[in-house]
């Protein structure tokens, strides 16, 4: 164990650098998520909460393609990297916000007519008037958070995560007050209600987006990689090549955020109080998990430094810690989870008993399955370091559409389970993806050659 610890040490620690900054970032993303439920939940009640917390479910659903197939950028930055080759960083850079703004467009149009179709999600009326149009909102903010997204790319690809952390925190304060100076209407400020706080999360987007464009460009970090001959180079083989590498990856977001956000519907089918229920605990499980994904990201990064240094043991090294890093991390969370659920609640609701005791049951659902969530994140991102994308895909079809949500479906309500059935078939499926991702690395690691990495996945 010791021989082990003293080889895997410096992979940990770098993992451990890189992943702090980029942890912060994701958690302040998923806070505002946060920060609408809490201030809809305190200030406006349970139907409101419903209501906001659906279409957010529902719109993530729909951006989760596009945050999905837009990580990919950080690999391809960091495997670049590892070559030395700027130039290619630079078209890399510029192509991603082409396909951030196509994304943009398009996933916000899909959204959009999914709001104005709001009644097909079974809800009751005023879920439904609440949903539809505080979905059309967010699915404009939508086009500058993938902006960020994909411009956050080139920081977190060069292991310069503070920059968006940075950014993302400033945000978080700004989303804080503009909901509750938009709620609650504060001075000159209209009083908008709920749609005080999805107006909140547009506005902070915008400023997330154009800050750290603004930074990447005027910062002398970055300006070997905006050298003036750059610019002459097109970049659409690299906007076609995110897509195709991109895409994959985003579509395997797009299978687990869609088990939730059905989860959510099924939820709904059982009253307002048990999916405001349920919007409480997949809202703390969501935090936990989006942290999850920084230490995914950081795992991809390190992964495909090491594949542009053509090393197998580096590759290998960097994504078993990344799996031994996010098993601690869950592991502390679970044990919060299970021990400390009622508090927990008690931050959203506190007028409502029967939602919070539901709620507080689900949370303890939520600290069983910390531990597959966390791997199975982390074993999508190390095989998208390696640029494996198509297989994973599949696992994640198989594992949640297959496994997950039917079996969802016949203990919440043929087994009359209620909430509690619909998570015990969540966690089914993701036990299911934590077990054959990380299996589907390590296969590909065996078959590479020995400090010649070529071409991992076929």
């Amino acid at each position: 164990m010791k021989q082990w610890y003293q080889i895997y040490k410096p992979e940990l620690a770098d993992t451990v650098r890189l992943s702090i900054p980029i942890v912060i970032a994701q958690l302040g993303v998923v806070l505002m998520g946060v920060t609408d439920n809490l201030f809809v939940g305190r200030l406006l009640g349970a139907i409101p909460l419903a209501g906001a917390g659906l279409s957010v479910s529902l719109t993530f659903l729909v951006s989760s393609i596009g945050v999905g197939g837009l990580s990919v950028i950080a690999a391809l930055v960091s495997q670049a990297n590892g070559r030395g080759d700027t130039a290619e960083i630079n078209r890399l850079f510029r192509a991603g916000l082409r396909v951030a703004l196509l994304l943009g467009l398009v996933l916000g149009l899909i959204g959009t007519v999914f709001a104005y179709h709001f009644e097909v999600f079974g809800q009751t009326p005023q879920v439904t008037e609440i949903g539809r149009n505080f979905m059309l909102i967010l699915s404009l903010s939508n086009i500058p958070l993938f902006l960020f997204i994909a411009a956050r790319q080139l920081c977190d690809g060069l292991a310069q995560p503070r920059v968006a952390m940075s950014i993302t925190l400033s945000a978080l304060v700004l989303n804080a007050v503009f909901n509750y100076v938009l709620i609650t209407g504060v001075g000159p400020f209209p009083a908008w209600g709920v749609y005080g706080s999805a107006v909140a999360t547009l506005l902070s987007r915008v400023f997330m987006a154009v800050a750290i464009i603004l930074y990447i460009r005027r910062a002398n970090l970055f300006q070997r990689y905006f050298q003036p001959a750059f610019g002459a180079f097109r970049v659409g083989d690299y906007v076609r090549k995110i897509l195709r590498l991109g895409l994959p990856g985003g579509f395997t977001y797009f299978f687990e955020a869609a088990t939730f956000s059905l989860a959510a519907m099924m939820a709904g089918w059982l009253g307002a109080d048990q999916l405001a229920a349920h919007q409480i605990a997949i809202n703390m499980a969501s935090t936990t998990y989006m942290m999850a994904t920084g230490i995914s990201s950081a795992g991809a990064i390190r992964v495909g430094s090491a594949l542009g240094r053509s090393s197998q043991t580096a590759v290998r090294r960097a994504g078993v810690a990344a799996l031994w890093l996010v098993t601690g991390f869950m592991g502390f969370t679970a044990l919060i989870f299970l021990t400390a659920n009622d508090w927990l609640v008690s931050l959203y609701i506190r007028d409502n008993a029967e939602v919070a005791a539901v709620a507080a049951s689900l949370v303890i659902m939520g600290g069983f399955f910390q531990l597959s969530d966390g791997v199975q994140v982390v074993g999508v991102g190390i095989l998208r370091g390696i640029s494996d994308v198509n297989v994973p895909t599949i696992i994640t079809l198989f594992a949640y559409w297959i496994v997950g949500l039917p079996l969802s479906y016949v203990l919440g309500f043929w087994l009359n389970l209620n909430a509690a059935g619909i998570w015990v078939g969540l966690l089914a499926g993701l036990t299911m993806a934590a077990v054959l991702l990380p299996l589907r690395f390590f296969r590909l690691i065996r078959r590479m050659k020995p400090d010649a990495v070529e071409e991992a996945a076929t």
